[in-house]
């Protein structure tokens, strides 16, 4: 364990009380954030190499199941820098000098990355394509020019990591690290989404943002740019811990108002009787049978990527029924802002709205089955059939 759990319990705490209004007002989670910051959470996964704790991909899904029971878009927010620290302890991609000089810039305050690359006309990366974002050489160094969409936490970041492609006569793609407030950016408030509510993912626009010749990652060929969705199944999944955060203060929310509700024809609480009794059954298989899943199989074979997005998938599904259960099961009231629970579920919505989403990462499913069945198949038609001659 690379985290303090008794500072995440205390952090948890403070961004449960600062949800509701953050869901209200849809402004900057800056409370619940500070508290992640202070708890040392947001590096939690820095290499040891750099001083940090080294903590896995499976410490961090920990971590962000333990922030979404409180609230998922801090949560959200504070996974997008967890899981670059955790790429960089494993890539080293980052330019060395600037990312030893953003750790240091960290102590004093939170140090907050999110990747930009989804936009208004090519989408989500995920589904294939290449930037229009473009990056124009300068004698000083790149200028960035390009709009993008659903950038989480936009007005919080201290970096925007921008996927574009360069100018040059043989063009190559690669993120480009823009500090937040350069000259140039425009944050374009455009995010009303049903849950969700306090990422803040807004879109933004640069119009020649000027960033030093180093400041990129892994500026290669567009030929070998294209995401590719398998390799990134064991983030996805444990980005799906969010979630599973959010369904188990749905079913905290649910106990807890059968044990409160004290009608007066029955004289005892709902939780006694059988409907709320099997209900709160069925709600726990979901629950904590996502976490299982989840859990299980980052604790395997991180390398087994239809596994992963199989157990994305399942508990995924199952966390958005587990909530929309509760809610129905407690009827009007689980409506009311007052419970939290309609907060829940909402936040929970977004399960698998992340890419690659659902019906992408089933059509990967889909294919492999396909040719796992081929492979069999082929195997069979070239294995030699040993005749049996019978005796007599």
């Amino acid at each position: 364990m690379s985290y303090d759990p008794t500072a995440l319990d205390a952090a948890v705490r403070i961004v449960a009380e600062a949800a509701p209004e953050a869901d209200q007002t849809g402004q900057f989670p800056w409370t619940g954030i500070r508290a992640v910051h202070q708890a040392g959470l947001l590096e939690s996964t820095v290499a040891t190499r750099y001083g940090g704790q080294g903590g896995t991909l499976s410490t961090a899904a920990h971590i962000l199941a333990a922030l979404g029971r409180g609230d998922p878009s801090v949560a959200l927010i504070s996974a997008m820098t967890i899981f670059n620290h955790l790429a960089q302890a494993t890539k080293a991609h980052w330019p060395e000098d600037l990312y030893r000089e953003l750790l240091s810039q960290a102590r004093d305050r939170p140090l907050l990355l999110n990747a930009a690359r989804v936009e208004p006309e090519l989408g989500s990366p995920a589904r294939g394509g290449l930037p229009a974002t473009r990056a124009r050489r300068t004698a000083d160094g790149w200028a960035i020019s390009g709009q993008k969409r659903f950038v989480t936490g936009a007005h919080g970041l201290t970096h925007f990591l921008v996927w574009a492609h360069t100018d040059e006569v043989q063009s190559r793609v690669g993120t480009f690290i823009v500090p937040n407030g350069s000259p140039g950016i425009t944050i374009i408030e455009n995010w009303k989404s049903l849950g969700m509510r306090a990422t803040g993912s807004h879109d933004v626009e640069f119009t020649d943002v000027v960033v030093p010749t180093e400041h990129v990652l892994e500026l290669v060929d567009p030929s070998v740019a294209q995401q590719d969705n398998r390799s990134h199944a064991a983030l996805n999944l444990a980005l799906t811990a969010i979630y599973l955060g959010a369904a188990e203060a749905s079913q905290e929310a649910f106990i807890r108002f059968a044990h409160e509700r004290v009608p007066a024809n029955l004289g005892h609480s709902i939780a006694k009787t059988e409907r709320f009794v099997t209900l709160s059954g069925e709600i726990d298989l979901l629950v904590s049978g996502a976490r299982q899943i989840i859990f299980g199989a980052l604790d395997g074979d991180l390398g087994n990527a239809e596994k992963l997005i199989r157990a994305r998938l399942l508990a995924g599904r199952q966390i958005r029924e587990a909530a929309q259960m509760a809610v129905r099961g407690i009827g009007n009231p689980g409506l009311n802002a007052d419970l939290g629970l309609e907060r829940h579920f909402r936040d929970i919505q977004s399960v698998l709205v992340h890419a690659p989403q659902e019906d992408t990462s089933v059509s990967i499913l889909g294919r492999a089955a396909f040719e796992r069945w081929n492979r069999v198949e082929s195997e069979r038609a070239q294995t030699p059939t040993i005749a049996i001659r019978k005796t007599a």
